[in-house]
């Protein structure tokens, strides 16, 4: 098993080349969720995740004959960029191995840090297997991105620096996914300050934590599509999950949507992009779950920045109606001159302001006086869109 001695040999091992984030305070988020919020801005790395840690730690570990031969990984990103970059640094040659879900952005810069990029197959698993048979045929020696014992005491400075940083924390809150994060940075935590809670996050897409807590141990699951991609396992690792499941107090599951305006609000208020696998700790805070946190001094780990700026645009939309500031409905309006004038003269009337507007005639079940509008329009919040539904049916006017 890992132990603390290995995290904090870790951490003077990997200091010459980790950036040391800072972990402010935050106040807008902390006015948003009723706590004092401070985040550990991981995202700030070169490549803009914490895997740095792990990848830098288990590289300076190969021997001679291992570096020169090169390593090998299947990662969706993150772990891969670390690894490249990384094994630039030290001049160590690294394959990776990306599915083909892989985000385009991760894929360009693991080229362009001089990595053999080879994409291969529709899962993580595929890129496995992939990458499994290229150790064996190459000879290179394969670093796993969340179970390796290396990978997750790298990871673990992470934890240590919290402290440093916000000595009197109570709690600090994880995303997991394979679960080399929460292992180490809960390993770290506890083993120095047993009282912080230590309280992991995932997606209801990605049950792969939820599914070993169920079974005992870790099981293989099928994951559905979500913003939190770096949550997206096929299990969590065997090692992690030892180590996890006895440093975490609390473990919550956070829906897409919850992710999405997370997303919105730390882009809004923060000032920061992070990827939603990051997302989701502060999502958990804004979805209730964890009331009882209220008031307490909490660490988020923004621990990736590397969003697809085509996804970013996506789900900045979807956060905005999640927020009640994106509002579309569907209504049927005369077809006589002054029939759309009346409708946004309600709309404007309310203060909401249209978006976009499209009429459908040919598909209208209306008589032929009548046509569909499809409105797109922005409110203020929930209570808006309330007021203008309300508006629109004292205004005559039949929605859909």
């Amino acid at each position: 098993m890992l132990s603390l001695s290995d995290i904090q040999a870790a951490k003077r091992r990997i200091k010459g080349g980790i950036y040391y984030s800072p972990c402010p305070r935050s106040e807008p988020l902390s006015e948003a969720v009723g706590a004092q919020i401070f985040c550990k801005l991981d995202h700030l790395q070169r490549t803009g995740s914490f895997k740095e840690r792990g990848a830098r730690n288990a590289l300076l570990l190969l021997d001679d004959e291992r570096r020169a031969l090169g390593v090998v990984a299947a990662s969706a990103g993150n772990h891969a960029l670390g690894l490249a970059y990384h094994g630039k640094l030290l001049g160590i040659p690294v394959t990776v191995v990306m599915p083909q879900y892989a985000p385009l952005i991760k894929i360009t810069t693991c080229q362009r840090l001089h990595a053999n990029v080879v994409v291969a197959g529709n899962s993580f698993a595929d890129a496995w297997q992939r990458a499994d048979e290229l150790a064996r045929e190459q000879k290179l020696t394969y670093i796993h991105g969340y179970d390796d014992w290396n990978i997750i005491a790298g990871q673990g400075t992470m934890g240590l620096e919290i402290l440093d940083q916000v000595p009197d924390l109570d709690a600090v809150v994880v995303p997991i996914g394979g679960g080399g994060l929460i292992a180490g940075v809960g390993l770290a935590i506890k083993s120095l300050k047993p009282s912080v809670k230590v309280i992991g996050v995932a997606a209801q897409n990605t049950p792969s934590f939820a599914a070993a807590l169920e079974a005992g141990r870790p099981v293989g699951v099928q994951n559905g599509a979500t913003l939190a991609d770096g949550l997206a396992v096929p299990a969590v690792g065997v090692n992690a999950f030892e180590i996890a499941r006895g440093v975490i107090d609390q473990f919550v599951q956070v829906s897409e949507n919850e992710i999405a305006l997370a997303i919105l609000r730390i882009l809004e208020l923060e000032k920061s992009v992070v990827e939603g696998a990051a997302a989701s700790t502060l999502a958990a805070l804004l979805s209730g779950k964890l009331h009882e946190l209220a008031g307490k001094r909490i660490v988020l780990p923004f621990c990736g920045g590397n969003i697809d700026p085509g996804v970013l645009n996506r789900v900045i939309e979807r956060g905005l109606v999640a927020d009640g500031r994106l509002f579309r409905f569907v209504a049927i309006i005369s077809d006589r001159p002054g029939g759309l004038a009346a409708l946004t003269k309600v709309i404007a009337g309310t203060g909401a302001s249209v978006k976009e507007i499209t009429h459908d005639r040919t598909f209208c079940a209306a008589d032929v006086s009548a046509v569909q509008v499809s409105c797109v329009v922005e409110t203020r919040d929930q209570a808006h869109i309330d007021a203008l539904r309300r508006a629109l049916d004292e205004g005559g006017i039949r929605c859909l």
